[in-house]
């Protein structure tokens, strides 16, 4: 890319992380959120992040405070015009991201490659929005995303080699694992976990075992690191509803279809970890 400058819009959970990754690889990096509380949010949720890496010894005192001041966070998504790439990290809601790809086109470079991180959303849709389908992509990070290593590229239907290799080469240069996935509902994560996790939120709404069996089963007898219901609430019971809700609508298939209790929960404000409430509870 002409320079290692990335500009991240949406500083929630996994906008935070993918900040704090990029800064801390030495990029530097333009946080956008509209929001003043998410951005204040975010400032003190990368700077901790990064000392936290510090304490740790996998950065010294000095390139920890080098990475923090790397950083540009910013309510003015305008910002973002000169970065020759930007991720989006705004919520999963499908209207809301045509909204900003609209907006980005407008604003953005022209070479500049537009990825969305989206969990689960057609990129070819996303790049529909744009003059520029071919620098469209998914740059789809896992949660946490300062711990996991994989990092999901999604090609839509006319995105170009160039951004492809745009997008491998920033992703190599944050220590990440890419691997390669088609445009299709879920693409692959999502359409082998959000069925996993839907399937043991019907267990316990049909009484067949408490959250703790099922994610204890999993757990010792799958080998899985964490439990399914651990994970819904980690990942936030209306984002597990929001890649549901893809599936089911993009593949018309009833094997998608969330259970009710899921529904239920989200409805509630019941979100997991991040609302203290979820399968489990947790203390602030």
């Amino acid at each position: 890319m002409p320079s290692k400058q990335i500009a991240v819009i949406g500083c929630g959970t996994m906008g935070r992380g993918i900040i704090q990754v990029a800064a801390a690889s030495g990029f530097q990096v333009i946080a956008v959120d509209t929001f003043p509380k998410a951005l204040d949010g975010a400032r003190g949720s990368v700077q901790k992040g990064l000392d936290k890496w510090a304490e740790k010894g996998r950065l010294t005192v000095e390139q920890a405070r080098a990475s923090f001041s790397a950083i540009t966070f910013t309510g003015d998504v305008g910002a973002a015009a000169g970065a020759p790439l930007v991720v989006e990290a705004v919520v999963e809601k499908l209207e809301e991201k045509k909204a900003l790809f609209r907006q980005l086109d407008a604003l953005a470079g022209s070479g500049a490659v537009l990825a969305s991180n989206t969990s689960s959303i057609s990129i070819t849709l996303l790049g529909a929005q744009t003059k520029r389908p071919e620098k469209v992509i998914g740059m789809h990070f896992m949660n946490p995303v300062p711990l996991m290593p994989l990092v999901e590229v999604i090609r839509g239907l006319a995105t170009d080699d160039a951004a492809l290799a745009a997008v491998l080469e920033a992703c190599r240069d944050m220590g990440k694992t890419p691997v390669e996935a088609n445009d299709s509902p879920g693409f692959i994560s999502n359409r082998v976990l959000m069925p996993m996790i839907n399937e043991a939120v019907f267990c316990l709404y049909e009484g067949v075992g408490t959250a703790a069996a099922i994610d204890q089963v999993m757990k010792l007898g799958m080998n899985h690191p964490m439990g399914p219901l651990a994970l819904a609430d980690l990942i936030g019971l209306d984002v597990c509803l929001d890649i549901l809700q893809v599936l089911h609508e993009g593949f018309k298939d009833p094997k998608y279809r969330p259970c009710p209790l899921l529904v239920k929960m989200a409805a509630a404000g019941r979100l997991g970890k991040k609302s203290g409430q979820g399968f489990y509870s947790y203390s602030s």
